[in-house]
């Protein structure tokens, strides 16, 4: 599938079959988010894979939707304020850095035949004691992982005319 097939067969998938997730299948969707664009390259970001069934059952408290923590893999992406680069108005880029590789990861998972959905609704204070997240380390999305139970039908799209101001 070439990227723009990619970018249009993408859905947020709320449905998962019980069946694992190769590990050569998760190295590589993992190395693409690794090889994500950041500013100034500083890279403030960590990942988190979460297989473990007790650990995504306690996430169950940050988010209660089944089908995020029946998933087969839960992966969260974190930013590290203090590593990322600032402009010179003071705006810190990492969670811009994070969401681009977040975006990386679920593009890679649908390429792999996997299924995602992006998921930032989630209680903070509960990820980061599920995780044991030191201080500086900020949770920005998670996305279940696995393969798609129901696919769902495309969603609306604005028209590229409302988006798009030619100057």
């Amino acid at each position: 599938m070439n990227i723009y097939n990619i970018m249009k067969e993408r859905r947020s998938v709320r449905s998962y079959k019980k069946e694992s997730v190769p590990e050569e299948k998760l190295e590589r969707i993992l190395e693409a988010a690794r090889n994500a664009p950041s500013a100034a390259n500083r890279q403030p970001v960590c990942f988190f894979v979460i297989k473990n069934e007790n650990v995504k059952k306690q996430l169950k408290e940050a988010y209660s939707e089944e089908w995020f923590y029946t998933a087969p893999v839960i992966i969260g992406v974190c930013s590290i304020p203090e590593v990322a680069w600032k402009r010179g108005d003071g705006k810190n880029y990492a969670d811009i850095d994070a969401a681009i590789a977040m975006d990386h990861l679920i593009l890679a998972a649908t390429e792999e035949g996997l299924a995602t959905c992006w998921v930032a609704a989630f209680k903070i204070s509960v990820v980061k004691s599920v995780l044991h997240l030191p201080p500086g380390i900020e949770p920005v999305a998670f996305t279940p992982l696995g393969y798609p139970e129901i696919m769902p039908d495309p969603t609306h799209r604005k028209s590229l005319k409302e988006l798009t101001k030619y100057i």
